[in-house]
């Protein structure tokens, strides 16, 4: 599946860079061009993958390139009003070649959690390709303004996207971990995940026994709104490299492959997912299981995508194969789309909501408007 990606903010823009880092090193294309969107000047010359000539700077007048902070209505207002230089930008795609949109950023901050809903807005009027957002949810720890942030824009941005796949940072990050390592490790975590589930249908050599193309993960993700997840976990096999360099075939009877396979895919669902949920109740899924060619049991794939639909309760449970010969690894990738239940989204809501009545209560306090929550009907969220 092909994707323009269009990263807005300072996180958005590292998860963009993550993403062409993977493709480059699978050496699949499909990322047919990025481009990536920030209030702040010295974010987007630390990119290192997105070309200097698709980074784009909104707001110069009013912030001169000091970036939106944590302010989210600054942030929309900004790629509001240079809503023309994004456009410009995005009419440089060869859209032609683009199977969707991909709109990256954390809903946290300030330009990303403003600004993306605004950019999937104007794609979606625009272009005839599906607009999906790949939202990233801030960790418990980050503060009482990342979570309302947060809050109001994923209302904001499954809106205005066909479909949002969130990844929800307190879920991967680490025990110890610092912020630094933590982001960046969580957001190789991302480029992983969406690389393996769009390089699928690209690859050529081997060929895919059943390939997971492009309307699969479309029909899969949806057009009308809704939040998804995406799963993965891969187990080791044991491969021998050969005198010559590569991996020697694995040598195993087909009940253990078959059960490795359906193995691998139950811990991609229940414990590897981007945004933890309940199964019971999600409208659309697809499995993929890449690996070793000799290693993709197509009985195993098979009982996978039954238990898949067991375990959801939908019968449109799509499946597929994506064939790895230099790999010591099988691995599954599971997307739920149409999630009716998640954990991290009901707490999500109940902090911005303490979040909102903080805020006016220091309003309050000091004489001052609290205009700017006001309008947010927070408690018909999600």
């Amino acid at each position: 599946m092909n994707v323009a990606v269009v990263a807005v903010g300072q996180a958005g823009g590292k998860i963009a860079d993550a993403i062409l880092r993977y493709e480059r090193n699978s050496a699949v294309d499909f990322v047919v061009d990025a481009i990536a969107v920030n209030t702040a000047r010295a974010d987007l010359l630390g990119l290192q993958e997105v070309p200097p000539e698709n980074r784009v700077l909104i707001g110069a007048d009013r912030v001169k390139g000091h970036g939106a902070g944590a302010d989210n209505e600054l942030g929309a207002e900004l790629a509001d009003d240079d809503i023309e230089e994004i456009r410009e930008a995005v009419d440089a795609i060869p859209t032609s070649k683009v199977d969707a949109f991909l709109v990256v950023a954390s809903l946290g901050g300030g330009t990303g959690s403003g600004g993306a809903p605004v950019v999937a807005r104007d794609l979606r009027r625009i272009y005839e390709e599906p607009v999906f957002a790949l939202g990233v949810l801030p960790a418990r720890d980050e503060g009482g303004i990342y979570t309302l942030n947060a809050a109001r824009s994923l209302k904001t941005v499954v809106e205005q996207a066909d479909a949002t796949l969130l990844f929800d940072n307190g879920a991967h990050r680490e025990s110890g971990e610092s912020l630094a390592g933590g982001y960046g490790r969580v957001n190789d975590e991302v480029a992983r995940r969406i690389g393996v589930l769009l390089s699928a249908g690209e690859a050529t050599n081997p060929t895919p026994e059943k390939v997971v193309d492009a309307s699969e993960i479309i029909n899969t993700l949806g057009r009308s709104g809704g939040v998804a997840s995406l799963g993965y976990a891969s187990a080791t096999l044991d491969r021998k490299r050969g005198l010559f360099g590569g991996y020697k075939p694995v040598s195993e009877d087909s009940l253990e492959t078959t059960t490795r396979v359906t193995a691998t895919v139950r811990r991609a669902a229940l414990g590897g997912l981007t945004l933890p949920c309940e199964l019971q109740g999600v409208e659309r899924a697809l499995v993929l299981v890449s690996g070793p060619p000799e290693t993709l049991s197509r009985s195993g794939v098979e009982d996978a995508r039954r238990w898949l639909e067991d375990a959801t309760g939908t019968p449109e449970v799509r499946g597929g194969d994506y064939p790895l010969r230099e790999t010591n690894h099988l691995s599954a990738t599971v997307l739920l789309g149409g999630v009716a239940e998640a954990p991290r989204l009901t707490e999500l809501r109940a902090a911005a909501l303490e979040a909102q009545r903080n805020v006016t209560e220091i309003a309050e306090r000091s004489n001052l408007s609290a205009g700017i929550w006001e309008n947010q009907e927070l408690d018909s969220l999600f």
